[in-house]
């Protein structure tokens, strides 16, 4: 792959491309080579870019995969809340520990799917306690696996419903490959007269008991957007920041889903500074419509790893691709793009 970004119809180098060269130029002037520098950010890659996540454990094959191919960390999921009671407990949470401190792989994140705590955006209480115990049994599963945070997709409001399971995806129509009717139109149906003032209060008011239960595993909570949620932007997290007020909640920016809501990245990282907690990789067609193998898209990558260093950013850099053609060899591919901006 090459080491410089084709961009207006000029060669601009790449990050890793540019510093090699001012190191070189350095050590000309001074007779010294530049000592090596540890990189600040790591990348990684989720374990469900190789297994479904609705395929559920065990993710032995994509642990030794995702190691295969060269990341440093990858990220475990729980698809449903029975998981955690059947599969994510010892001695198993013991044996993967153990395995991916063989195979040298860090686990930055455990992750809790949608469908397993979906309830954290209920508008009835009960709802909501029974996914903060599900929450609960999480955070214990992340320390028991040597996580640093718990993450979820921010929730909606489970009285929303669209034409998808699944609400963030509901515009996936590919018209060219698939033409609706003429008369049909995205939809999503809003209960009449919603009110949404008390289902953002008794969100941030759940939010600031999983935040708190994060903590006392020690653990940071780290909320992921995604369109069509309670936190589909960085300005809906910084509002809910400011009503949690608890630095172990963090945002974990998926690039390609900010886009998609039409949000420039590099300027999320910018509005988010110390509250970005991890990120997930994406790229973005033309249209921010799909998610392409990374570097086949249109993400301005050396603008998101500017900010990212702008900003001090020093945790992982997660691959999060939707399967494509040759998926192992398009994330090795995404591998090595990354590379150049933080190697």
């Amino acid at each position: 792959m090459s080491r410089a970004m084709v961009m207006n119809g000029g060669t601009v180098p790449t990050r890793r491309a540019f510093l090699a060269a001012a190191g070189g130029a350095a050590a000309l002037s001074l007779g010294a080579p530049e000592p090596a520098r540890a990189p600040r950010m790591r990348i990684g890659s989720v374990a469900w870019n190789l297994r479904g996540i609705g395929q559920g454990p065990p993710w032995d094959d994509a642990i030794r995969t995702t190691a295969e191919l060269g990341f440093a960390g990858i990220e475990l999921i729980v698809a449903r809340a029975e998981e955690l009671d059947d599969y994510w407990r010892e001695p198993e949470l013991g044996r993967i520990k153990a395995l991916l401190a063989e195979l040298r792989l860090a686990c930055p994140q455990f992750v809790l799917f949608q469908s397993a705590v979906a309830g954290l955006g209920s508008r009835e209480r009960g709802a909501r306690t029974r996914a903060l115990e599900v929450f609960r049994k999480g955070c214990a599963a992340a320390r028991a696996l040597g996580a640093r945070m718990i993450n979820i997709v921010a929730p909606w409001p489970t009285d929303i419903k669209g034409p998808r399971e699944y609400l963030p995806r509901y515009y996936a129509i590919d018209e060219r490959r698939d033409p609706p009717p003429p008369d049909a139109k995205l939809r999503i149906d809003v209960p009449a007269r919603f009110p949404f003032a008390g289902a953002w209060d008794e969100f941030a008011a759940v939010v600031r008991e999983a935040t708190a239960i994060a903590k006392a595993h020690g653990l940071r909570f780290s909320l992921e957007n995604h369109t069509h949620t309670l936190v589909p932007t960085t300005d809906a997290f910084l509002r809910l920041y400011d009503k949690v007020g608890d630095p172990a909640l963090g945002m974990n920016l998926d690039i390609g889903w900010i886009w998609i809501n039409r949000e420039h990245p590099p300027l999320a990282i910018y509005k988010l500074g110390p509250l970005l907690c991890n990120v997930h990789i994406r790229d973005v067609d033309g249209l921010a419509l799909w998610f392409p193998a990374v570097g086949a898209g249109r993400m301005d990558y050396p603008a998101v790893f500017k900010a990212l260093d702008d900003v001090g950013y020093e945790g992982f850099v997660t691959i999060e691709q939707d399967s494509v053609p040759n998926q192992r060899e398009a994330l090795a591919n995404g591998r090595a793009l990354l590379e150049t901006f933080t190697g």
